[in-house]
């Protein structure tokens, strides 16, 4: 039996960056399990790559500032790109949500978050229907990052630091003895451990439950179409959200043939969360998807209702929800056993976050540079959960 001080289940970007972080700290005796041929073909390498600083709780913001503070000046390429956010509201109740969140935003430390009347809102985006819209908020250090090239940049790191990552190596049982971790059971044989890190996302329920650990993890199918514009996209676009039905839109960009440029692009991508999807495992796109979001735009911008989908290019992933849209990071009942799971669709966002402090709580029993306490497994049973009002 092969063995390893710590082991990673899951290459994603979350993975990838606990990885990371535990290499950075001196523990190279990682092994990362990733059960696909390559990384990113879960939730990562689906995701639409946008980062932000406008949530409503104290926990997501400071997570968001940690991590776009990382994306900006770290060791490698990331992509990041302050477009910004531009929340807007059609209903006098959600506008004052939305300055109420900014107002707790500054109050966390956050500094460029706009309060903007309808006039603004038009100047920002000119060939969008504002006629309906009383106010929204923008946020100047939002933005958009390369989620696969984040993923690779914190995987080569690790790696260079002395951790390994094993392809199609698919853990299959978390095996405990006398209340602690033991092993990992995988189709290529079991993996001795004193540590393991779930970093499995949306199927992370099942994994732990092999541990005799429930968490109230789910699986709920998220699509993104993918269009092609009569004219080319604005190169200053933000990514455009209305904060009362979460429909959105941001120029497109093919993270797995990077380029840091949108000059020149007719592509967008927009979507919205889908009300009547039921959780379930399910990743294949339903072109009946495209007929509800286009009624969506047929209101809110004619570029976006004239535009053409790219067939090929629409897809759909897994957000990994929990019962409060909030992240499990920590540890649980059995001893030497850790979870990064349940990011409510913030897992790329929040990656450099995420795996510092899972790295710092396996290492030192606590994250020391941000208290994700709030985040831990047990809220659930206390009955703590916590309440986001910007979760789209």
């Amino acid at each position: 039996m092969r063995s390893a001080k710590i082991v990673i289940i899951g290459g994603g970007v979350v993975g990838a960056s606990t990885a990371y972080h535990l290499a950075t700290r001196g523990e190279s005796d990682v092994v990362v399990l990733e059960r696909g041929e390559m990384q990113g073909t879960g939730s990562t390498g689906r995701a639409t790559g946008g980062v932000r600083e406008q949530f409503g709780t104290e926990i997501n913001i400071r997570m968001s500032m940690y991590s776009i503070d990382f994306f900006e000046h770290c060791e490698f390429r990331t992509g990041y790109d302050p477009k910004g956010y531009l929340f807007f509201a059609t209903d006098k109740a959600v506008f004052e949500q939305l300055k109420r969140n900014a107002a707790k935003q500054a109050e966390t430390g956050v500094r460029g978050v706009e309060i903007l009347g309808r006039d603004e809102i038009e100047r920002r985006v000119p060939a969008m229907n504002c006629d309906d819209i009383v106010g929204g908020t923008f946020g100047v250090r939002d933005g958009f990052i390369d989620p696969v090239a984040v993923m690779h940049g914190f995987s080569k790191a690790a790696v260079e630091r002395g951790a390994k990552i094993e392809l199609g190596c698919e853990a299959t049982k978390i095996n405990v003895a006398n209340g602690r971790v033991e092993s990992v059971s995988t189709g290529d044989g079991e993996v001795g451990c004193d540590a393991v890190v779930v970093c499995t996302g949306a199927w992370t329920r099942e994994l732990a439950a092999t541990a005799g650990i429930d968490v109230p993890i789910e699986p709920l199918r998220r699509q993104i179409v993918w269009a092609r514009c009569e004219n080319e996209i604005p190169s200053s676009l933000p990514m455009v959200i209305d904060a009362g039905s979460g429909f959105h839109f941001r120029p497109a960009v093919d993270f797995w043939e990077p380029s840091d440029s949108v000059v020149g692009n007719r592509d967008i991508l927009f979507a919205f969360p889908d009300r009547e999807e039921s959780p379930s495992f399910n990743t294949q796109f339903d072109a009946a998807f495209s007929d509800k979001v286009y009624e969506l735009a047929r209101h809110r911008a004619r570029f976006l209702f004239e535009s053409r989908p790219i067939v090929e290019k629409c897809r759909a992933g897994l957000y990994e929800n929990t019962p409060d849209h909030h992240a499990i990071i920590g540890g649980c009942g059995v001893e030497g056993l850790y979870f990064a799971s349940g990011f409510s669709g913030h897992g790329v966002m929040h990656s450099p976050a995420s795996g510092r402090a899972i790295a710092e709580i396996v290492l030192d029993g606590n994250a020391s540079f941000l208290d994700v306490s709030c985040l831990s497994l047990e809220r659930f049973e206390r009955g703590d959960l916590l309440t986001e009002t910007g979760y789209i």
